[in-house]
């Protein structure tokens, strides 16, 4: 019975770190998720911003 319950501890075991390792790779992915689309905002505002510039450059030309 003690090899069994070797077996058993081993899987446990093994089964534990592969839960962690799982959820670690999830997080990793939650956060490069999180990154991408901070990103796309961040080029969204500045495309709004260079738009907005550009708009004022045109009204600005039209008022000369």
């Amino acid at each position: 019975m003690g090899m069994l319950d070797d077996a058993k501890e081993t899987v446990g075991a093994t089964a534990k770190h592969v839960g962690e390792e799982v959820r670690e790779g999830v997080d990793r992915a939650k956060d490069k998720m999180d990154e991408m689309k901070a990103d796309g905002e961040v080029r969204k505002a500045e495309a709004e911003r260079d738009s907005v510039r550009e708009r004022n450059e045109a009204k600005e030309r039209l008022r000369d």
